[in-house]
């Protein structure tokens, strides 16, 4: 199931704890803190049941990736199961949409944490960011699960913060947590594409699926888990944000959280959340990272990207080159591109890479209960993927037709 191109594997050290904390930390990233904003924007009363529409299509998408993940249990995540289940294209097409997109997220992920930190000088501690977390990768991966561990504390204890510190408030009013649906169906479903990118963390855990003890026990309890943690924590603070700003005022709203706690009467805490904020971003950027090195480095294993990518370290047991080339390209873009306002194109890439693992569970059984979930997730993903603005679509097919002639160049040379 693994095809490695050294003489070295993986090493096998993360149980059901590091796994659950490596998905919590993509997942409470700093997508809370930012995405609530545009999704109560479009959906207005919609946004809570446009949240349980994403709930709900990552759900379907959490148990085909845990299925899969137990079955093949190696680095790359969905291009593995793609490549094994459809066929080769189908794998690369996932592999590329995935790295193509989430390096991008890196990017942004890095600004997003320079922005916060020290907004004057966003893109020189973007790059000091990513050099920090590339080297804290190489180093193994229990030194990348305990610091994200430290992260994800960090964070559910200033959100934990915010959600009291709204409910408690004379400004609260449960009357403005009333579901509708303004903007009509479209509204709650391009809501529940912008929310669904914060849920797809939990990939990075099948994306590990190499570094997990006793992966086919393991990874289906993990990635439920993780999920379920945050949709908690989601709906948390989405209720006592929205309890305090009104949809109208969340979707206005440029740091939501950090607006929620002044509204509610304790401006002094704003610049906690900030720091929340930050430490956040730093934790998705870290999971970022990992994915992407993870799955570079089965996609150089197979020759669809430089085979130097796909050495392990023999110490640290990590696929050093790979990370550091993805720490490179990833420094690169923070140092000279603002890519916040660009990545519109990484939600539908997010969305195709699901979509193929869903597409990968439903060949697994015939049995028509167990393809309900894949069959669900499959069109939640295509549903949610063209629901989004029309520009993130035509740089998302682009992307994927990009990727697809240049797999038709490399296969046409090897031909000859």
């Amino acid at each position: 199931m693994t095809r490695s191109g050294s003489g070295f594997g993986l090493r096998r050290t993360l149980g059901v704890g590091d796994a659950v904390v490596i998905g919590l930390g993509s997942m409470i990233g700093a997508g809370i803190f930012a995405a609530l904003g545009p999704a109560a924007r479009v959906a207005g009363t919609g946004l809570l049941l446009g949240l349980a529409v994403a709930a709900v299509v990552a759900y379907c998408n959490a148990t085909s990736s845990a299925r899969l993940a137990a079955l093949y249990p190696a680095s790359g995540g969905t291009y593995v199961y793609g490549r094994e289940r459809l066929g080769e294209f189908w794998g690369y097409l996932a592999g590329w949409s995935f790295v193509v997109g989430k390096i991008a997220s890196c990017a942004a992920m890095a600004l997003t944490v320079g922005a916060y930190v020290w907004p004057g000088q966003a893109h020189a501690v973007a790059v000091a960011a990513v050099v920090a977390l590339t080297a804290v990768n190489y180093g193994g991966i229990q030194k990348s699960a305990w610091l994200t561990r430290v992260i994800v504390a960090t964070v559910l204890a200033v959100l934990a913060s915010v959600v009291v510190v709204c409910l408690v408030s004379g400004e609260s009013d449960a009357g403005r947590l009333g579901i509708g649906v303004p903007s009509g169906v479209g509204g709650v479903l391009q809501a529940a594409g912008l929310l669904f990118f914060a849920f797809a963390g939990y990939a990075r855990i099948a994306t590990l699926g190499e570094e997990v003890r006793d992966p086919a026990r393991t990874i289906p309890r993990a990635i439920p888990l993780a999920l379920g943690i945050t949709l908690v924590v989601y709906a948390g603070v989405a209720g006592a944000v929205l309890s305090v700003l009104g949809p109208d005022g969340l979707g206005q709203a440029g740091a939501p959280l950090a607006d929620a706690v002044r509204a509610a009467g304790v401006p002094g805490l704003a610049p906690v959340v900030r720091a929340g904020a930050a430490v956040a971003a730093l934790g998705s950027l870290l999971a970022l990272v990992l994915g992407v090195s993870r799955t570079t480095l089965a996609m150089a294993r197979d020759g669809h990207l430089p085979g130097a990518l796909a050495a392990v370290h023999p110490r640290f047991q990590v696929p050093h080159r790979a990370e550091v080339a993805v720490g490179a390209v990833v420094a690169v873009l923070a140092a000279t591109v603002d890519v916040r306002g660009a990545i519109g194109f990484s939600s539908f890439g997010v969305l195709a890479y699901y979509a193929l693992a869903n597409a990968s569970a439903w060949t697994l059984s015939s049995a028509l209960v167990a393809r309900v979930g894949p069959a669900v997730g499959l069109a939640g993903c295509v549903v949610l993927a063209f629901s989004l603005p029309v520009a993130s679509v035509l740089v998302g097919v682009g992307v994927l037709a990009v990727g697809g002639l240049a797999y038709g160049v490399r296969r046409r040379t090897a031909e000859r």
